[in-house]
């Protein structure tokens, strides 16, 4: 499970068994842990992470997205 990019406390990264999914990242926090698909950007799955938080996250894939999908690709081909 590579670490792809850290922001303050949450850590982007990728799981290695998740090649039969669209592109997507998780993203860990002290809170648990979402899961943003990346084209488009959608909230798959959030696991303890507050709204706030979901919000926050969302941003920063949104600003991230043309780097997460290269090491998305990247890693998972």
């Amino acid at each position: 499970m590579p670490t792809i990019l850290r922001i303050g406390s949450f850590r982007f990264h990728f799981y290695s068994d998740e090649r039969n999914e669209p592109p997507h990242i998780h993203v860990e926090t002290p809170e648990g842990e979402c899961k943003f698909w990346l084209d488009p950007i959608v909230l798959a799955r959030n696991k303890g992470v507050p709204p706030l938080v979901v919000r926050a996250i969302e941003r920063l894939v949104f600003e991230h997205q043309v780097y997460l999908k290269e090491k998305y690709y990247e890693y998972h081909h």
